[in-house]
């Protein structure tokens, strides 16, 4: 597996197959994703996951993470969230946060990040606006 920066017009198609399929394509675009920096995950040389971090000074926001369900399962949006965490880091990003569904709340754990505030919703989905702190 290799992971590297991406396009967002690259992520768009996984965003909307994995997050929003109901949606229309357009629904999966966010404000900022011209500046944003986009990670994907290649398998043999298929795109199977992407995470996009939106950063503002010292703060990031991981946004629109979607791995392809038969992909699912294997530690491959682990490594890209480890990846993305250790280029913020060498950014010197002090506040890593996002909005995580309520069902992912045990993964983000897993990288530090805990709850901060109380359950949301958000187009009929249940979230936790979820961060950690560095330094």
């Amino acid at each position: 597996m290799q992971i590297h920066q991406i396009t967002t017009k690259e992520a768009l198609p996984i965003r909307h197959r994995v997050l929003w399929p109901d949606k229309p394509v357009s629904f999966c675009e966010v404000e900022g994703d011209d500046d944003a920096i986009h990670y994907g995950a290649f398998t043999d040389g298929q795109l199977v996951c992407v995470a996009s971090v939106y950063l503002e000074g010292s703060e990031a926001r991981l946004r629109k993470f979607a791995t392809l369900p038969e992909f699912q399962r294997r530690g491959i949006g682990s490594q890209v969230i480890e990846h993305a965490i250790a280029k913020l880091r060498h950014l010197n990003v002090r506040y890593f946060w996002c909005d995580a569904r309520t069902s992912a709340q045990g993964f983000y754990q897993r990288f530090g990040l805990a709850v901060e505030g109380p359950k949301f919703e958000k187009s009929g989905v249940s979230y936790y606006k979820m961060s950690v702190q560095w330094g």
